[in-house]
């Protein structure tokens, strides 16, 4: 058997999802039938992620635009079967290309739900033309959750029958918790982008309602960070709050703490919701637009509310819910081997 060559393109290996995810495909997929590259246009020393068993690349630069001119010529050189890239402008810049390609199919994996999160970001009229003659060009567009699929067809309806939607495998080899909270104290943890959309501060002001006693851990950094300090801190509760900017321990967080808190206002595909199902960890979120509802299902491996007093009841009594039971419900959904088989079918003549 021909192995198809198949070129995996990121901006960055820092520590996100799509880095993570994509960076987990290049890696497992079929190497019978594929060949792997993982070709990263930023810069080496910001690795957040081991490779092995592909081949790695890093071009070193500052910003995908930087990188345009070698990325073209590289693809032209390796004529590779198939490219998958993640991270919409990135997208944008190989769907543009990719009329240059010739039999090269080009496939990109979007992250986010479009409509829901411009909300949060500030996107140029150019760029969005640009965008869209880009996925005109493309042989196939990945969307992680059946809310994002819809919300990019119905955006550009044009290009709906190349959207396929494929979930995030679990990448991570969390085990099930073995600690028990023996104490009064509710604790609870958040992980992620300190950033609005990811509703952290509409998570301090319910916990500043909170009767019962609790901890809360947030584990991550972002623009919002400072900002939230100070509500944490107008609110009374910084004794209650622990702020820990980066930790590569995320089982230990994790079994430690008796609920996972998401506050997003929009997800893609929530890779920490994942993880916390996989701990045993049950999951306290919104029901937003996005993947979360489809990893979480109510008071079967977590909770998912409508409104701040409904999160807040929770928070007053949740429901105990076994963690075997909880981790059992996204292995069954989310399995790697599961997932790579949808890619492989993907990459088909």
């Amino acid at each position: 058997m021909t192995q198809k060559k198949i070129i995996f393109v990121l901006p960055t290996l820092t520590a996100g999802g799509a880095e993570r995810v994509l960076s987990y495909i290049a890696q497992h997929i079929d190497k019978k039938r594929f060949k792997s590259t993982l070709l990263i246009l930023g810069n080496e020393k910001d690795a957040a992620f081991n490779v092995e068993g592909i081949e790695l690349i890093f071009f070193n630069k500052e910003r995908v635009l930087h990188a345009v001119p070698k990325l073209f010529a590289f693809i032209l050189k390796e004529k590779p079967d198939y490219i998958l890239s993640s991270i919409g402008h990135l997208n944008t810049v190989l769907g543009l290309m990719a009329f240059f390609f010739g039999k090269t199919k080009v496939f990109i994996r979007e992250a986010s739900v479009i409509s829901s999160i411009s909300q949060f970001s500030k996107k140029s009229s150019y760029r969005g033309r640009l965008a869209k003659i880009a996925y005109h060009q493309v042989s196939g567009i990945i969307c992680q959750s059946t809310d994002m699929a819809t919300d990019f067809g119905e955006r550009y309806p044009k290009v709906k029958g190349k959207i396929v939607t494929i979930a995030n495998p679990l990448t991570s080899k969390l085990q099930l918790k073995s600690v028990e909270n023996d104490s009064h104290t509710l604790k609870v943890i958040t992980i992620g982008r300190l950033s609005k959309e990811k509703g952290q501060a509409r998570l301090l002001k319910i916990l500043s309602k909170l009767k019962r006693d609790f901890h809360y851990t947030i584990l991550g950094d972002g623009p919002q960070k400072e900002e939230l300090l100070k509500m944490a801190d107008s609110l009374g509760l910084m004794g209650k709050i622990t702020f820990v900017n980066h930790s590569k321990d995320i089982q230990s967080y994790l079994e430690q703490n008796d609920l996972f808190l998401q506050g997003s206002y929009v997800e893609g595909f929530p890779n920490t919701v994942l993880e916390s199902c996989m701990v045993g960890t049950p999951v306290l979120a919104f029901n937003v637009p996005g993947g979360t509802k489809e990893i979480i299902t109510h008071n079967e491996n977590g909770f998912l509310v409508d409104d701040e007093d409904s999160y807040l009841k929770c928070l007053e009594s949740h429901k105990y819910i076994p963690p075997a039971q909880i981790r059992e419900s996204v292995i069954s959904k989310f399995e790697a081997k599961k997932i790579l088989g949808q890619y492989e079918n993907l990459f088909k003549p």
